[in-house]
């Protein structure tokens, strides 16, 4: 009875519960040892970039922030204006002007390159012949100096003795002179910033298409699907995130047109192929009026941010459809 009677009481006790595993908590602590030597040692590799970055990038950019405010010629010691500088660019026709032509210029430069390039690098994604030469040739003009470019076509559009007034006479028409008409001046540097970014944008575009995963053609071939609804429904929209980066660094690239600007045309004729690079440098290295381009150079980037910020709401973000 008494041994029933413990076993009892022993059953009728109510159980512990389980013991909680303790799960240590995150100090935040610098890691010791191994993890520690890592971490130190990519320091000093990113050190060099870090510095550089800060140096040359950094500093100029607060710089030129800090006096966009400011009278600064170099010569005399800058004086805070607040925002005049501001107010005398509304009142300066020719750097609105300019933005007027910088927004013209990209507006045809880069869609246009765009779609050569997407053209191009699909000729070349299939089975062409000499691929590596073709891609060589076009390639070639984005590593090439701007300035010789610009020489080049200084002497294509040459009114005596061109190449393209002489084609044009070949088939009898008269030829114009095309960089010193105030509507020929335009089309032709337009022509000529196409022509030099093709071949970044095929390359990266070219990369993308290798990159693209074959089974969806191969079902899509099996389901019956052509090749136009197959570009427009599988590689499209693949493309997204290559896209979306050819179009920001291409509209980068052409609102900061300056070399071919200064040698082809040197803004004219009558400011109609100035840009805002151009203005931004003859105000800080002809006229010396250091802050006025220093307010320039904010508006350029307000502008540039504006407009890939509307671009990337537009096309929905970086990432392509799956």
């Amino acid at each position: 009875m008494g041994t029933t009677s413990v076993v009892k009481a022993r059953s009728a006790r109510p159980a512990s519960p389980p013991e909680k595993k303790t799960v240590p908590r995150r100090t935040g602590r610098v890691p010791t040892g191994p993890g520690r030597r890592r971490r130190r040692a990519g320091m000093l590799m990113v050190a060099p970039a870090l510095l550089h970055a800060s140096l040359w990038i950094g500093l100029p950019v607060v710089a030129s922030v800090v006096l966009a405010f400011t009278r600064y010629d170099v010569l005399t010691a800058p004086q805070f204006v607040g925002l005049d500088n501001f107010r005398d660019m509304l009142d300066d026709a020719v750097f609105r002007k300019s933005i007027v032509n910088t927004v013209v210029y990209t507006f045809f430069t880069v869609p246009f390159g765009m779609a050569l390039g997407l053209l191009m690098a699909l000729a070349l994604h299939t089975g062409l012949r000499a691929r590596g030469i073709f891609r060589t040739a076009i390639f070639l003009p984005q590593v090439t100096a701007t300035v010789a470019i610009a020489l080049v076509w200084l002497w294509i559009y040459n009114p005596g003795n061109g190449l393209l007034n002489a084609l044009l006479s070949f088939l009898g028409i008269d030829g114009p002179a095309w960089l010193s008409s105030t509507t020929w001046a335009m089309p032709s540097v337009i022509l000529v910033g196409i022509w030099q970014g093709i071949g970044m944008k095929m390359l990266i575009y070219l990369a993308a298409l290798q990159s693209l995963p074959k089974e969806l053609y191969e079902a899509a071939s099996v389901d019956g699907a052509s090749k136009v609804r197959q570009f427009f429904s599988i590689t499209l929209p693949l493309l997204k995130p290559a896209t979306f980066f050819v179009l920001i660094t291409s509209m980068i690239s052409a609102f900061q047109s300056f070399d071919q600007i200064y040698i082809l045309t040197d803004g004219g004729p009558a400011n109609s192929t100035t840009m805002m690079t151009y203005e931004i440098y003859k105000s800080a290295f002809r006229e010396f009026r250091v802050g006025y381009a220093c307010a320039q150079s904010l508006v350029l980037f307000v502008l540039l941010m504006g407009f890939t910020l509307v671009n990337r709401r537009i096309m929905g973000g970086t990432r392509g459809h799956s």
